[in-house]
């Protein structure tokens, strides 16, 4: 799940993505249901495959819920992080389901259990056709370009495989009987998972802990402040950090006095938005240089440390879109 939405069309996509999500939450129980009568892990396994889908699709279909609702004065961004924090239980509970699964399939190459192939077939073709259903209802929504919708159409596709694989693992246990195909397909679907748990842990995990957004480097933007606003002489103490899909900026730069103050904070905040998208930056200025430990925390070029008390003269300006 990268997430990155925009919010074109919310109400489309939401009634997709919310069939979308109907439909594989109602395949995972039977399939779990159908894992348990049959005895077979590797439906259990795809199980918890498309567990990972309607996950995903929840956490768009938040994502669109949450990025309507207003900030208030306790939440002053809004609810926006409830999606990455969403994510982040996701991606855990999947990496346990999968240590189960692996467990369960190492115990059956030693015990092997009896399968009831016909059942397993036939739920594993079920199974295909429901994530067919949800790839399509997705597919249809692909023309907004929606990075979540995306998204969750590509865990479809994976599950795909994973159904695929059920009903092959089926067929060899009806045609010749041997049930050790069943938890070696389970592991290779355990696989599939472990890989959208692993990124999704990644990326919600670096965005709880305040990291920068992938697309920007505090150092890179610091020089090129510097380098393209003649009156720029230095930038510091630079944050930034993503919201939702916000990316959110503080910083300070150490100016030439200009004529024109606001005119200047308005360069800035317009070349912050064309080269960094980003819309909702603070901007510090200061005419003294900047004097103190912290100083070299996201330095552009050019850092003079005359040590000046810190006396200078502050604009500070708040600037959305």
């Amino acid at each position: 799940m990268a997430h990155t939405h925009s919010h074109s069309a919310p109400s489309g996509n939401r009634s997709r993505l919310a069939a979308a999500f109907i439909v594989t939450a109602l395949f995972m129980v039977a399939e779990v249901i159908g894992g348990l009568v049959s005895g077979s892990l590797a439906l259990l396994a795809d199980a918890g495959h498309m567990l990972t889908d309607a996950a995903a699709l929840l956490v768009a279909l938040l994502a669109v819920q949450f990025a309507q609702r207003k900030p208030n004065a306790r939440h002053t961004f809004g609810l926006l992080r409830l999606t990455t924090l969403a994510a982040f239980v996701n991606a855990i509970a999947l990496l346990v389901i999968t240590v189960l699964i692996v467990w369960e399939a190492i115990e059956r190459f030693y015990q092997p259990q009896p399968i009831a192939g016909g059942l397993m077939l036939s739920v594993a073709i079920a199974g295909l056709l429901a994530n067919l259903l949800s790839f399509w209802l997705l597919h249809r929504g692909s023309e907004e370009k929606n990075l979540n919708v995306r998204a969750a159409a590509l865990h479809v596709l994976g599950d795909l495989l994973g159904s695929v694989g059920a009903i092959a693992a089926a067929v060899i246990i009806m045609l010749t009987g041997w049930t050790p195909i069943d938890p070696i397909l389970s592991l290779l679907v355990s696989l599939l998972v472990v890989r959208s748990a692993w990124s999704l842990l990644r990326e919600s995990l670096h965005e709880l802990l305040e990291g920068a957004p992938g697309h920007i480097n505090a150092d890179k933007l610091a020089r090129e402040l510097t380098r393209n606003i003649a009156e720029v002489r230095n930038v510091h103490h630079v944050h930034i950090w993503q919201v939702g899909e916000k990316p959110v900026l503080t910083l300070h730069v150490q100016v030439i006095p200009p004529y024109d103050h606001d005119g200047l904070l308005q360069r800035i905040h317009q070349y912050l938005h064309q080269h960094y998208q980003i819309a909702h930056a603070t901007v510090q200025m200061e005419y003294q240089p900047c004097s103190g430990p912290d100083c070299e925390l996201g330095l552009g070029s050019g850092a003079q440390h005359d040590h000046h008390d810190h006396a200078a003269l502050e604009g500070h300006a708040h600037h959305h879109h």
